[in-house]
């Protein structure tokens, strides 16, 4: 409101005195007016009335203005206005939740949200399939067919194709007007396809046009390649994990001493190990023979690129440099340069990668992480240093793979010491340092001089151990990263073994428990947990990307249903995660999609988790044993949104025998979707 001072301004008339009309002595009344004689005093004439009053004066000069008067008092308060409206959030992303599969049917099939709400929108989805292991599309090719070194099919037991169920992760890359998709088959040999979709432009479906196996005879083959990622430059980014252990394949004596895990893979360089029944062959078979096959642990174990040009052709690189470990995946900052390697098994690492060029990652920096416990409540929490395993180049150190180094050219070995009992104390001889990297429990090593870099790139998971860094983490699987939030997202499969507090478990002589330090004392969770580790920038580092810490973020509840229980069977929380393996983020809508790879829900499950509330919402279900795989995000392709979503080896983890028809058996590569663009 306003307020006005007005002041007014008033003329007033000027006082004009009465004259006072003198009358002089008057000489006579006559027509004379004087005489000559002075006569007498005449009577005092009366006064006249005053005379009319003069024309007013000017207004005077306007006087000084007063000095300000006190403020008044302050009124009472106005009574509260009716409250407005509840608003919307701008950007919201809800799904219709899928039921727990409770019927023969339902663990049968996959099963999908129909609906989401995006943005207060209901747009309709669901799960779509793209591939089944064995299609074979017009434009050519079989998906799945696992070829060797010649591009020639491998060939089971009974003498037929060999033909992958275990589908893992799959990438969708828009190359020009093109889209191309490249999928990983987690199987011995491994086997990786590049295939070409078409995209419907109304509907956003998403069709097969051709599909051809990647050649790896150029870096040795595939080994078991797992999850993976799309990088800022738009390629995909794979990894080989549960490589051949280099000091048992050089203690090895005959073929059989590699083991089962590794004997399938000598498939790819034509060795035969199935020419009879009883697999006697293998007893023909020297390791020499395999050796000069081109069997080589050091091969194996590594990131893996792919990049993919817009007419088809691509370029495969193995990434020496990064370090080999049981590469879950390898995930890329958006500063180009730093990257995140999970290791999968028990008593493993994290290790960080800081390339040399953004874009690059051919050479550069590597480290391993160091946990410093701060709270043993749930999973656990720890702030986290980096310890430096030195600069290495991928032609640095593929010379050193040619030249062929083996596990006692980089390590030297001796016997742990023993108690009274003649049991291991996990102490080690002088000069050599205890440590319980990855499955192979106690050693005591020692670096030979001058082996730094191949220690750091060929044994990275002991190397690390030996210089302090914390390799007692279980199943470190997925990746995912909130960019705006600066976190990272890492799903721990299962929480135990190295990560409990083996001082407390009164069983000192179990396989993860002696040698090396106990950094991780946490609670068995074998239901497992995704953490969050905060980001921050660091000039020790050269990078803006840096974790400082993990927290727990959700965790998986162990349980035992009666038998009576609709959900017997299940040992983890049917309305809660279970091992979960595979993560993604989808940014904007703060919310975290978790993929299981469990046995722990008789039918694995893909979550979605509201960061902001803990809500979890069952978006997916797979059927008997099978494993959900490559959940990944890609908002915005073309004007549609797709989550990817693969579902491998039905039947195979469990339920073999509820397997009616061997069909049923092939994986899906598929998606869920299609959403609107939501970049």
């Amino acid at each position: 409101m306003r307020n006005l001072l007005e002041f007014t301004t008033l003329s007033h008339p000027s006082l004009l005195g009465l004259a006072l009309v003198l009358s002089t002595a008057s000489v006579g009344c006559g027509d004379d007016t004087t005489t000559a004689d002075t006569g007498e005093t005449g009577d005092t004439g009366k006064s006249s009335g005053p005379g009319e009053p003069g024309d007013p004066g000017d207004p005077g000069d306007p006087g000084d203005p007063g000095e300000p008067g006190d403020p008044g008092e302050p009124g009472d308060p106005g009574e509260p206005g009716d409250p407005g409206e509840p608003g919307q959030n701008a950007r919201s992303l809800i799904f219709d939740p899928v039921e727990f599969p409770a019927t023969d049917e339902a663990k049968r099939s996959v099963l999908a949200s129909p609906r989401a709400q995006v943005d207060h929108v209901s747009h309709e989805i669901g799960f779509h399939t793209v591939f089944r292991s064995g299609d074979q599309p017009e434009g050519g090719g079989t998906f799945g067919l696992i070829v060797d070194k010649d591009g020639d099919p491998v060939l089971n037991e009974d003498a037929s194709e060999f033909v992958s169920s275990s589908a893992d992760f799959s990438s969708l890359l828009p190359i020009g007007d093109k889209i191309f998709s490249v999928i990983h088959f987690e199987s011995r040999p491994g086997g990786m396809y590049l295939s070409e979709l078409e995209q419907d432009r109304s509907t956003g479906e998403l069709t097969p046009v051709s599909t051809t196996p990647i050649d790896f005879s150029e870096v040795d083959g595939l080994w078991i390649p797992c999850a993976g990622s799309v990088t800022p430059w738009n390629t995909h980014l794979g990894g080989e994990e549960y490589p051949p252990d280099g000091r048992e394949f050089e203690a090895a004596q005959i073929v059989e001493d590699l083991g089962s895990y590794a004997i399938p893979m000598l498939r790819y360089w034509k060795l035969d190990i199935y020419s009879d029944d009883n697999n006697d062959d293998l007893l023909d078979l020297t390791l020499d023979q395999v050796k000069a096959a081109g069997f080589d642990p050091y091969h194996h174990g590594y990131p893996v690129e792919v990049v993919v040009s817009e007419d088809a052709s691509y370029e495969v690189t193995k990434h020496y440099s990064m370090g080999r470990s049981a590469i879950e995946l390898a995930y890329v900052m958006p500063d180009q340069r730093t990257v995140y390697i999970t290791d999968d098994g028990s008593n493993v690492g994290l290790y960080m990668f800081i390339a040399d060029n953004p874009g690059d990652l051919s050479a550069g920096k590597l480290y391993a992480m160091k946990w410093y416990q701060t709270s043993a409540v749930g999973a656990g929490s720890a702030d986290i240093d980096w310890i430096a395993l030195g600069h290495a180049s991928n032609a640095e150190v593929g010379a050193i793979i040619e030249a062929g180094v083996v596990f006692s050219d980089i390590f030297a070995s001796a016997d742990p010491l023993l108690d009274g009992n003649d049991q291991p104390t996990g102490e080690c001889p002088d000069g050599f340092t205890s440590l319980n990297a990855g499955d192979a429990g106690l050693e005591c090593l020692a670096l030979q001089p001058g082996m730094e870099v191949a220690a750091s790139r060929l044994e990275t998971r002991r190397y690390a151990a030996m210089l302090g860094a914390t390799v007692e983490l279980r199943k470190e699987e997925g990746i995912a990263l909130d960019p705006d939030n600066h976190t990272l997202f890492i799903a721990m499969s299962a929480v135990e073994n190295g990560m409990e507090d083996n001082a407390k478990n009164n069983t000192p002589n179990t396989k993860y428990d002696l040698g090396g330090p106990n950094d991780i004392r946490v609670q068995s969770n074998r239901c497992g947990a995704v953490y969050a580790l905060d980001l921050s920038p660091s000039t020790l580092y050269a990078s803006d990307w840096v974790a400082g810490n993990w927290r727990p973020l959700v965790a998986g509840q162990e349980i035992s249903y009666p038998d009576a229980s609709p959900f017997a069977g299940n040992s983890c929380s049917v309305n809660g995660i279970a091992n979960p393996d595979n993560v993604t983020y989808i940014r904007g809508y703060d919310t975290l999609i978790i993929g299981e790879d469990t046995g722990a829900h008789q039918n694995d499950v893909i979550w979605s988790y509201e960061l902001n509330t803990g809500k979890l919402t069952r978006v997916q279900t797979t059927p008997y044993g099978s494993e959900t795989t490559s959940p990944y995000w890609y908002p915005n392709i073309n004007g549609f949104a797709y989550l990817k979503s693969v579902i491998q080896h039905p039947y195979d983890e469990s339920d073999s025998d509820k397997l009616m028809d061997p069909a049923d058996a092939a994986a899906y590569d598929g998606y869920l979707g299609p959403f609107p663009a939501m970049d």
